[in-house]
């Protein structure tokens, strides 16, 4: 069974706060902190904690919020079996999950408008890998 994680630091907690709002009746988030946007956190630490419960099962997913996506995007991508993809964007989004077959979204909580965040989420979540020629690629990485 799929399960999605989502984690945050300071920067990207009342984001990540507002997913889980938005999204309450349709997933069921694994939220793995931090808890507040007062104290301030290093994103890695929670980049980390992430990657090691999505690697655990090809099925999982992840969700990070920072404050502009490339942090928690590096720090992810340092780990095996996590394709962390920083999407702004619908097509962006979708590409990440068609072509790459990203397992972790990453969103810029200054740079990404809540309702784009929503729309990326929903496509991330929905967008099947479209395996073929990709998949040789993906291997590669």
């Amino acid at each position: 069974m799929k399960k999605i994680f989502i984690s945050s630091d300071h920067a990207g907690y009342n984001l990540k706060e507002q997913i889980k709002k938005k999204f309450l009746k349709k997933y069921n988030f694994h939220d793995l902190g931090t808890d507040n946007s007062k104290i301030s956190v290093n994103y890695p630490d929670y980049a980390h904690k992430l990657c090691k419960k999505v690697s655990v099962n090809s099925k999982n997913m992840g969700i990070l919020v920072c404050g502009s996506g490339m942090g928690m995007s590096m720090a992810a991508n340092k780990h095996k079996k996590i394709r962390a993809a920083m999407c702004y964007s619908i097509k962006n989004t979708k590409l990440s999950r068609l072509h790459n077959n990203a397992n972790i979204i990453t969103l810029g909580s200054r740079l990404t408008k809540k309702n784009t965040a929503f729309k990326c989420i929903e496509a991330f979540i929905n967008t099947k890998f479209e395996g073929g020629r990709h998949k040789k690629r993906v291997k590669k990485i």
